[in-house]
Protein backbone atom coordinates (compact mmCIF):
# COMPACT_ATOMS: atom_id res chain seq x y z
CA UNK A 1 0.00 0.00 0.00
CA UNK A 2 3.22 2.25 0.26
CA UNK A 3 3.39 4.52 -2.57
CA UNK A 4 6.96 6.17 -1.58
CA UNK A 5 8.63 4.26 1.24
CA UNK A 6 10.38 6.13 3.76
CA UNK A 7 14.42 5.68 3.77
CA UNK A 8 14.27 5.95 7.38
CA UNK A 9 12.24 2.80 7.80
CA UNK A 10 9.46 1.85 10.12
CA UNK A 11 7.94 3.00 13.57
CA UNK A 12 7.61 -0.47 15.04
CA UNK A 13 5.01 0.27 17.69
CA UNK A 14 4.04 -2.02 20.91
CA UNK A 15 1.51 -1.30 23.30
CA UNK A 16 0.90 -2.28 26.36
CA UNK A 17 -2.91 -1.93 27.67
CA UNK A 18 -5.01 -2.12 24.54
CA UNK A 19 -7.90 0.69 26.16
CA UNK A 20 -9.32 3.46 25.25
CA UNK A 21 -6.37 5.23 24.31
CA UNK A 22 -4.79 2.44 22.39
CA UNK A 23 -8.71 2.20 20.00
CA UNK A 24 -7.98 5.78 19.33
CA UNK A 25 -4.31 5.48 18.42
CA UNK A 26 -5.14 2.32 16.25
CA UNK A 27 -8.37 3.59 14.48
CA UNK A 28 -6.72 6.67 13.90
CA UNK A 29 -3.56 5.93 12.21
CA UNK A 30 -5.64 3.53 9.60
CA UNK A 31 -7.80 6.12 9.35
CA UNK A 32 -4.87 8.29 7.82
CA UNK A 33 -3.29 5.51 6.15
CA UNK A 34 -2.47 6.12 2.59
CA UNK A 35 -3.81 9.75 3.23
CA UNK A 36 -2.63 11.88 0.06
CA UNK A 37 -0.89 15.85 0.75
CA UNK A 38 -4.00 16.83 -1.51
CA UNK A 39 -6.70 15.48 1.08
CA UNK A 40 -8.36 17.23 3.45
CA UNK A 41 -8.01 15.90 6.42
CA UNK A 42 -7.56 18.66 9.00
CA UNK A 43 -6.92 15.87 12.48
CA UNK A 44 -3.16 16.07 10.93
CA UNK A 45 -1.25 19.32 11.80
CA UNK A 46 1.57 18.18 9.88
CA UNK A 47 1.46 14.82 7.52
CA UNK A 48 5.48 14.35 7.80
CA UNK A 49 7.27 14.67 10.74
CA UNK A 50 11.55 14.16 10.93
CA UNK A 51 10.69 12.20 7.65
CA UNK A 52 8.04 9.97 8.65
CA UNK A 53 4.89 9.63 7.96
CA UNK A 54 1.63 8.04 9.34
CA UNK A 55 2.61 5.54 6.65
CA UNK A 56 5.54 4.83 8.24
CA UNK A 57 4.20 3.61 11.95
CA UNK A 58 3.44 -0.47 12.20
CA UNK A 59 1.94 -1.81 14.66
CA UNK A 60 3.98 -5.07 16.04
CA UNK A 61 2.89 -6.20 19.29
CA UNK A 62 0.28 -5.90 22.19
CA UNK A 63 -0.12 -7.01 25.61
CA UNK A 64 -3.31 -6.65 27.76
CA UNK A 65 -4.32 -8.52 31.49
CA UNK A 66 -8.61 -8.63 30.00
CA UNK A 67 -9.00 -11.98 28.99
CA UNK A 68 -12.16 -10.27 26.34
CA UNK A 69 -8.77 -8.93 24.40
CA UNK A 70 -6.28 -11.59 25.19
CA UNK A 71 -5.76 -13.53 21.81
CA UNK A 72 -8.00 -11.61 19.35
CA UNK A 73 -6.23 -9.69 16.56
CA UNK A 74 -5.69 -6.22 17.84
CA UNK A 75 -8.33 -4.98 15.15
CA UNK A 76 -10.79 -6.76 16.74
CA UNK A 77 -9.53 -6.30 20.77
CA UNK A 78 -9.72 -2.25 20.55
CA UNK A 79 -13.47 -2.69 20.54
CA UNK A 80 -13.62 -5.14 23.22
CA UNK A 81 -15.55 -4.28 26.61
CA UNK A 82 -14.72 -2.41 28.67
CA UNK A 83 -13.77 -0.68 25.99
CA UNK A 84 -16.29 2.42 24.84
CA UNK A 85 -13.99 4.53 22.77
CA UNK A 86 -16.15 5.81 19.41
CA UNK A 87 -15.36 3.78 16.49
CA UNK A 88 -14.65 6.55 13.84
CA UNK A 89 -12.78 4.20 11.69
CA UNK A 90 -12.72 0.14 10.45
CA UNK A 91 -9.26 -1.80 10.86
CA UNK A 92 -8.87 -4.67 9.42
CA UNK A 93 -7.27 -7.60 10.83
CA UNK A 94 -3.58 -6.35 12.29
CA UNK A 95 -1.97 -9.73 12.39
CA UNK A 96 -0.80 -8.80 15.90
CA UNK A 97 -2.37 -11.07 18.61
CA UNK A 98 -2.86 -9.67 21.84
CA UNK A 99 -0.63 -11.29 24.48
CA UNK A 100 -1.30 -12.02 28.19
CA UNK A 101 0.20 -9.13 30.47
CA UNK A 102 0.98 -9.94 34.34
CA UNK A 103 -1.31 -8.14 36.17
CA UNK A 104 1.17 -5.94 38.46
CA UNK A 105 -1.42 -3.31 40.31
Amino acid sequence: MHSEESDLGKIRVAVAGVGNCCSSLVQGIHYHHGSREAEEKPEIAHREFGGYKVDDIEFVAAFDVDTRKVGKDLSEAIFAEPNNAPKFSEVPKTGVKVMKAEVLD
